[in-house]
């Protein structure tokens, strides 16, 4: 296909897809699973649309789009609340990837693939997808959430664990003995990893000379340079090229020049995420999806119950409300990238097949339901936990009424100790006890409101 075929055919997709964005977003959806739709459709592997467009021709943009998105994250980054709140973030992301961990694993073992098979599934359902969640949070303005630094906190979390579930998986499926090999490449990892947030953590002066330039133009080739550069250099290190990217971000937003480089950040990212979504789409065959419906159905379901549970229960270990544990749950549902690149090295290494249509099915479902629920989850909050507190304050109330007074009753005890003449059968025995009416002794009152004098008594100004 001659290059003139190539730059029609991707602009009429991405027309396409606008399109279909300004339609979803009247009903609430997000551009994310609009963007892999519309790959989908003109996937080499579907019949649906009369246009074929291979995904090896966008590939390497769509690797610049996740590493613009990362980087994006990364100068996002709250560092302050990080550190402030890490033994807590440590405890939910661990609790959180343990819990998921556990359940993706059995239902391996229930699908019964193999063992081999059962662990890479349950990384696919552990992991969240920090790009979806990155545009997600963008694009909903929730940036300035009060769970947002939590989410973000998981996200590293998991993607340091992401980092170390791929060389375990790779000694799985290798078959490797090598263990001080092993040590030597985490250790590697986790190297690089300190050392950048060591950087952005107390270097944001040097940074901030090093990057220092008045030019618009170079100033923008330099922070995208240096995004990508550190895109490779993670990928060289083990740790993937999005961690490179988002710890690179994180350097340069502790810089004194974060609000000028998002000015510039925010239009690429924007660009070249919707090539990483159409991509991620362009990679399905939708012929292969009908042996693993129900497998995905059940998937679906548990990651749906395990997590919109557990965001309660980051709620509770980091002090936020039931709300806001709903929306961070409603973020973390979401699943992509890792899960087709645990696919693809599972195939490779002669794993069930099914794995990939799988791991294509389940993700497409997830970044469509996760979304959604993302969008309306402050809506659902509001209605949910309004109608509980509802429900609590009504109990109250009826426990309080089980022995109170009536406002009539109220009004005519009231009478009855003015001196009005009221019939004293009117009045319930109970309270008659409680409020004895009839003719009030005229030294008793003078008595009460010479009480009720002295208890007024102001304290000397002097003292």
């Amino acid at each position: 296909m001659h290059v003139a075929d190539d730059l029609l055919i991707l602009g009429v997709l991405l027309v396409i897809a606008y399109a279909l964005g300004r339609l979803g977003k009247l009903i609430g959806l997000p551009a994310i699973p609009i963007y892999m739709i519309v790959g989908l459709l003109a996937s080499p592997h579907t019949t649906l649309f009369p246009i074929n467009f291979e995904a090896a021709d966008v590939e390497l943009i769509a690797v610049v789009g996740l590493i613009m998105l990362l980087f994006s994250l990364g100068l996002e980054f709250d560092q302050d609340e990080f550190y402030g709140n890490a033994g807590k973030l440590f405890i939910s992301g661990g609790t959180r990837l343990v819990i998921n961990l556990g359940v993706g694993f059995a239902l391996g073992m229930w699908i019964g693939w193999g063992t081999r098979e059962a662990l890479i599934i349950a990384g696919m359902t552990a992991a969240s997808s920090s790009a979806i969640i990155t545009k997600l949070l963008i694009e909903l303005r929730r940036l300035a959430n009060r769970e947002t630094p939590t989410i973000l906190g998981i996200m590293v979390l998991e993607d340091v664990f992401i980092a170390i579930y791929l060389a375990i998986v790779g000694v799985v499926l290798s078959d490797t003995t090598d263990v001080w090999g092993i040590v030597a490449q985490l250790a590697i990892s986790f190297a690089f990893l300190i050392a950048m947030f060591a950087l952005a953590r107390w270097g944001g002066r040097l940074v901030s000379r090093l990057v220092q330039t008045k030019d618009d133009e170079l100033f923008t080739i330099l922070f995208f340079g240096l995004a990508v550069a550190f895109g490779g250099i993670g990928e060289k290190l083990g740790v993937s090229d999005a961690i490179g990217a988002f710890l690179i971000g994180l350097v340069l937003g502790a810089s004194r020049y974060k609000n000028r480089i998002e000015q510039f950040a925010l239009p690429l990212r924007d660009v070249f995420g919707a090539f990483f979504f159409l991509n991620f789409g362009l990679a399905l065959d939708i012929s292969t999806f009908g042996g693993v419906v129900w497998p995905v159905v059940v998937a679906v379901i548990l990651t749906l119950v395990v997590n919109t549970l557990g965001g309660q229960l980051i709620a509770w270990q980091n002090k936020l409300t039931q709300a806001e544990g709903l929306n961070a749950s409603a973020m973390l549902q979401n699943r992509g990238e890792f899960a087709l690149i645990l696919a693809t090295l599972a195939v490779g290494a002669g794993l069930d097949s099914r794995l990939t249509p799988f791991a294509g099915l389940y993700v497409l479902s997830m970044a469509i339901v996760g979304p959604i629920l993302a969008v309306n989850s402050e809506k659902i909050g509001r209605v949910v936990f309004r109608l509980r507190r509802a429900k609590a304050a009504d109990s109250e109330r009826d426990l309080r009424g089980a022995g109170s007074i009536s406002a009539e009753e109220i009004a005519l005890v009231e009478a009855a100790m003015s001196g009005e003449d009221v019939p004293e059968s009117s009045i319930p025995d109970d309270i008659v006890e409680q409020y004895p009416t009839g003719p009030v002794d005229p030294v008793e009152e003078q008595a009460a409101q010479q009480s009720d004098a002295r208890a007024e008594r102001k304290r000397d100004p002097e003292y």
